[in-house]
């Protein structure tokens, strides 16, 4: 009966390790090569936020600049055949899901960072986010020094929150769960302005007529697609790509679609 456990526990220890072994090698993966191969890539996204990434309740598929940048970039970098799928990330999710070998890369309004960057490596910037202003279009707001001594809106753990202080120290904040609580707040006059990134700002002032985004951006936080540690060559991929697309026109066009007629925002500093 002991052999007979022993012969049945080796098979068990093998496949163990073998399952086990293939996980670490999802992560450790040359991942260019693969999509190279597959001509395939698997964008990590965002699917909550409004002109970068968002599920259309009537088809159920997700729509946005981010979407059409990635459909863009697999094109460009595995040619025609190639194709792209898209799985919702959050912002607690990004770097685990690129981690366990989930994603090939994430394009999902992830601001390049120090800390971000010891995790991941970072594409060049493909969208110049900052924070700015939400104003209603009547409003006598038209930069970030005239918070001095007025209320403005934020949500809780963005960086608009140190943002606004570094440029407007005697502004006095109030801060909320979401962006929904905030614009209400703001609807309801208890604040003169509402503060985070541009981009998500022109989001929501697409969805609330009779506001605009005033003061251009304040401070510096682009966003970048993020590729796994040391996956360098699907980074030099992305980059060429990006760099072709800005050349050819098509960057262009795509911001152009989700991003002209917002009122207040910029698409000067924008485009390349």
């Amino acid at each position: 009966m002991k052999k007979f456990r022993k012969f049945l526990f080796l098979p068990l220890l093998v496949l163990l390790a073998f399952t086990l072994s293939a996980c670490g090698n999802k992560g450790k993966q040359n991942v260019y090569q693969k999509v190279e191969t597959s001509k395939h890539i698997v964008w990590g996204v965002r699917a909550d936020t409004r002109l970068f990434g968002l599920t259309n309740v009537k088809s159920g598929k997700i729509e946005g600049f981010e979407m059409d940048l990635a459909k863009a970039l697999t094109k460009q970098m595995l040619g025609k055949k190639g194709t792209a799928s898209f799985v919702t990330t959050t912002a607690n999710t990004r770097i685990p899901l690129l981690k366990n070998g989930n994603v090939d890369a994430v394009l999902a309004t992830m601001t390049i960072t120090p800390e971000r960057a010891k995790q991941v490596t970072f594409t060049k910037a493909y969208f110049p986010a900052g924070s700015s202003l939400l104003v209603p279009n009547n409003s006598k707001i038209t930069n970030v020094k005239d918070l001095n001594n007025k209320t403005v809106l934020a949500v809780k753990g963005t960086t608009a929150v140190d943002d606004v202080h570094k440029s407007a120290p005697k502004a006095r904040v109030l801060q909320y769960d979401d962006y929904g609580q905030a614009m209400s707040a703001l609807k309801a006059n208890q604040g003169v302005a509402l503060t985070t990134d541009n981009g998500l700002l022109a989001g929501i002032a697409q969805e609330n007529p009779g506001y605009k985004l005033v003061g251009g951006v304040y401070s510096d936080a682009p966003y970048g697609i993020a590729v796994n540690k040391g996956q360098t060559e699907m980074a030099d991929h992305i980059n060429k790509a990006l760099k072709e697309l800005e050349a050819n026109g098509t960057y262009n066009r795509l911001i152009k679609k989700w991003f002209a007629g917002i009122p207040g925002f910029s698409l000067k500093g924008v485009l390349k």
